[in-house]
């Protein structure tokens, strides 16, 4: 798990090294021979040592340390600082990356092969899992993203034709589902998801045509369904209208006739060429 590092602050260090290097000089000036050589190198030795515990921490990023092969820790605040010398220093940006998968072709959950792909908003929130849980967190993430991005294709048609399923296109449970998923995937890596959207669902070229031929008779079946639904609902109320103001009384035989008027009137596509009758009902 990730811990802080030792740290101090780097100006103040940066002050003791002034000093050593002010002294190693003095002693250089003043000693001469060779114990003072001595004490000139031990000086040097002592202001590398401190030279090689300098670091500087950008905002929104971290180091984390590295002391002869062992994790002593992560540096996550911006600034100047000192830590424990002879120390390799990996640089781990925590700043907020967004990926996006290329244009998958996979095949839906009826078998129906479709183009498919996605968004990733995600950041390190653990450097030590980022570092040395996977080879590589980036890399990690982008194969991860497109494996989870398959997988939710498989799982949802394209377009749903029974109530209560959810299909590809439901964009709100499609995207949860895909940054949970997705989350449990790459939490190994140290990695958070922020946010998965669909950025492109369309059906792959040899099927589109057929599908947009399918798309457009559900099309005019549900209009027609809306048309003559009404048109009943229409028929329905007249006749209770002129049944309760006493305006005609009709026959069981006149008014199937005139309902069977009234639905060509009023689903027929086309415009009707009305006809008068100058005699009787029965003429």
């Amino acid at each position: 798990m990730e811990r802080r590092a030792f740290r101090v602050s780097g100006f103040a260090m940066l002050g003791v090294l002034l000093i050593l290097i002010a002294a190693a000089v003095a002693a250089a000036n003043k000693l001469a021979e060779a114990p003072g050589t001595g004490l000139v190198v031990l000086l040097s030795l002592v202001a590398a040592l401190v030279v090689s515990g300098f670091t500087v921490v950008n905002p929104n990023e971290a180091r984390v340390m590295q002391f002869f092969g062992r994790y002593v820790g992560t540096i996550v605040d911006a600034g100047f600082h000192w830590t424990v010398p002879l120390s390799a220093k990996r640089r781990m940006s925590r700043r907020v990356r967004n990926f996006e998968t290329d244009r998958l072709k996979v095949s839906d959950a009826d078998g129906n092969p479709v183009e498919i792909a996605a968004v990733v908003v995600w950041r390190v929130v653990d450097t030590f899992k980022a570092s040395f849980g996977v080879d590589d967190h980036i890399s990690y993430v982008a194969v991860q993203s497109e494996a989870a991005v398959r997988h939710l294709a498989t799982s949802y048609p394209y377009e749903s034709h029974d109530d209560g399923r959810s299909s590809l296109r439901e964009g709100n449970v499609v995207s949860e589902e895909l940054t949970v998923e997705l989350g449990e995937r790459i939490a190994l890596a140290g990695v958070e998801v922020l946010e998965s959207r669909i950025t492109h669902l369309a059906y792959a070229p040899e099927i589109a045509q057929a599908m947009l031929a399918r798309q457009q008779a559900s099309a005019i079946v549900g209009a027609r369904y809306k048309i003559v639904e009404g048109a009943v609902g229409m028929v329905q109320n007249a006749l209770e209208r002129l049944g309760e103001l006493q305006v005609v009384e009709l026959d069981e035989e006149r008014k199937a006739q005139m309902v069977a008027n009234l639905l060509v009137v009023l689903c027929g596509d086309r415009n009707v060429q009305p006809v008068v009758n100058t005699g009787t009902l029965y003429a």
